[in-house]
């Protein structure tokens, strides 16, 4: 038995959190919940965003499944989702694209992974106004952070039976940082001869993957490259509702979807859960009940390819519950 903390998140998070809940207990998945409270759900009660118990349940599990926890735009509190990676040292931000049957996309047989490095780059936060009328910000680049993402990128490779390794930078102009991050991952992929190992800059990296996903396998890149380019795989298999992922570090991991709260839609019942549920099944992978988590993953794929008690998004009528709630009958 496997104690996981849970944090239901705030907006639909909650919604989505239980019918997950729900899908695994169902399907026997040997898990006992530790549910806390962070974000918003925790302000309004008086709390702080992160509260201290949160971050303990954390520490002591060594592993959670997540909401999401909304962020203000522009103004506001500082994100708490980029609070527990920084806290917690969660380097690594792990998000497959992966196509569906029955999920309307442009593309068939996608099957890309995201690595993402999680703790530098612009999303450091240093920045500062410069006078009145400018603004500063600096993009932090160490041979530290490179390497042990690099190597995390490798590592997935060779444990899932990946061919191809491909490094994204910037490093024609910014020569430096992504120039240090590019010589890193050079160096590291000549440990790993069975893996295939190219590069591509950033911007001709979106052309291709556009133009040819494909030809694509496991990517790895700098803070906010792994941003952008996670969200532009997540639209070639049918968007952010279908795009789990995970925030890991060397003895603790955070699954959660790659969505926002959405919280004009919280109460509605109407939210796809689709993206928790794979977060959950990565998380089970993770946890190595590879059975459960293959029975989950086929019974949702089933539910998707059927079409009919999905949700509005996905091309059906049916609420978050009664979707769950057909993944449950056919598992």
């Amino acid at each position: 038995m496997h104690t996981v903390t849970l944090i239901p998140g705030d907006g639909t998070g909650p919604e989505i959190v239980d019918a997950t809940v729900a899908v695994l207990e169902a399907a026997g998945a040997p898990i006992q919940w530790e549910r806390k409270e962070a974000g918003l759900t925790a302000y309004e009660k008086g709390r702080d965003l992160l509260p201290e118990d949160v971050l303990e349940s954390i520490k002591r599990n060594k592993i959670a499944l997540k909401g999401p926890l909304t962020t203000p735009v522009g103004t506001g509190f500082r994100s708490v989702n980029v609070a527990l990676r920084k806290e917690l040292d969660l380097y690594a931000n792990l998000r497959p694209a992966k196509s569906y049957t029955g999920i309307q996309s442009r593309y068939d047989n996608v099957d890309l992974v995201v690595v993402r490095e999680n703790t530098e780059d612009l999303y450091a936060g240093v920045e500062h106004m410069v006078g009145e009328d400018a603004a500063e910000s600096i993009k932090i680049i160490t041979r530290k952070g490179s390497e042990r993402i690099v190597r995390f990128a490798f590592e997935y490779a060779v444990k899932n039976n990946r061919k191809k390794v491909t490094a994204v930078h910037k490093a024609n102009i910014m020569k430096y940082t992504d120039g240090l991050f590019l010589s890193v991952a050079q160096g590291i992929s000549e440990e790993y001869p069975q893996v295939k190992f190219e590069d591509r800059i950033v911007d001709n990296m979106c052309m291709q993957l556009v133009i040819k996903p494909q030809l694509y396998d496991v990517m790895v890149m700098p803070n906010l490259y792994g941003d952008i380019i996670s969200d532009l795989c997540a639209g070639l298999v049918g968007g952010l509702g279908v795009a789990p992922g995970a925030n890991i570090g060397k003895d603790i991991a955070i699954f959660e979807p790659v969505h926002g709260s959405a919280p004009k839609y919280a109460g509605k019942n109407k939210v796809n859960p689709t993206a928790i549920l794979l977060s959950a099944v990565m998380m089970l992978r993770h946890l190595g009940e590879m059975i459960v988590a293959k029975k989950i993953e086929r019974a949702l794929a089933e539910v998707l390819a059927q079409g009919t008690r999905v949700t509005y998004d996905l091309g059906g009528k049916a609420t978050t519950t009664e979707m769950a709630q057909a993944i449950i009958e056919q598992l």
